[in-house]
């Protein structure tokens, strides 16, 4: 038996710290950012061996208590790993367990961005700030810093032993190559909330939707399909009767030079 095997599992670990979620739009961002993720999930993980963190703990270290050797992003994703353990719901995701990093943690901004920053190593009493966390104990390739209230997300970069910004694109978008995708802000409505929310853009820059999106624009393809075919059926319909209105008055005309004893025949 090796020593990861012999510490606790997610069954055992806390699977909460007993807060709240900051406020109303947190879910929200998350479930936008996994639902409209899943046409490119299921590209890159055909065999559905991925996992999606939505505030759910990192235990990355076995500390007394457990919760101080746990990080709770709002968001992230692992790949190469199975959604389910040995046929069970994950409670958390326990990093000596699994030993796979995720690439891409997403943080929101629940105050002034301090908590997301801090940089702090830990001490013998204290927690260390996430910021450090992610950058020097799980050493998390690409890590975002999203603020509603500014409208931005900050990503960073791991090179070499330290995380470095990332500078966005034209659009406000920085591209994230575990994912394959850019991530920027879009504002409009979600959940009757109109915020700048965090999305998803593909290469060639076309924002993903979600599946509600997604089947809108079916539907809107299906409508256009049908007026297109009706105005075809009363183009048709049109040119029957101005058809039929020709070849009545070609009748009439023919009735009327037989009267005078003309053929109308050529």
């Amino acid at each position: 038996m090796t020593l990861a095997s012999a510490w606790p599992d997610h069954r055992h670990l806390p699977d909460t710290d007993g807060t709240f979620v900051q406020n109303f739009q947190e879910h929200p961002q998350s479930l936008l950012l996994t639902d409209s993720l899943q046409t490119v999930l299921a590209t890159l993980h055909p065999d559905g061996r991925y996992a999606i963190g939505q505030d759910s703990g990192i235990y990355w270290r076995l500390t007394d208590p457990p919760e101080n050797g746990v990080v709770a992003p709002d968001w992230y994703y692992v790949p190469n790993v199975p959604p389910l353990l040995n046929g069970e719901r994950r409670r958390s995701y326990v990093l000596w367990q699994e030993q796979v990093i995720p690439p891409v943690v997403l943080e929101f901004v629940s105050g002034d961005g301090r908590e997301e920053r801090d940089a702090t190593p830990p001490t013998a009493r204290t927690k260390p700030g996430k910021f450090w966390v992610y950058e020097q104990a799980l050493q998390v390739p690409y890590y975002g810093i999203y603020d509603v209230e500014k409208a931005r997300i900050d990503v960073y970069e791991r090179m070499g032993d330290r995380y470095r910004l990332r500078i966005p694109d034209g659009e406000g978008r920085v591209w994230l190559p575990p994912l394959g995708v850019f991530v920027g802000i879009w504002w409009g409505p979600f959940l009757n909330q109109t915020l700048p929310w965090v999305r998803w853009w593909d290469a060639q820059g076309e924002l993903l939707p979600t599946g509600h999106e997604r089947a809108e624009r079916a539907e809107g393809l299906v409508v256009q399909e049908y007026r297109r075919a009706e105005q075809e059926k009363q183009r048709a319909e049109q040119e029957k009767q101005r058809a039929e209105q020709e070849k009545q008055r070609a009748d009439r005309l023919a009735a009327q030079l037989r009267a005078l004893g003309i053929s109308p025949e050529p």
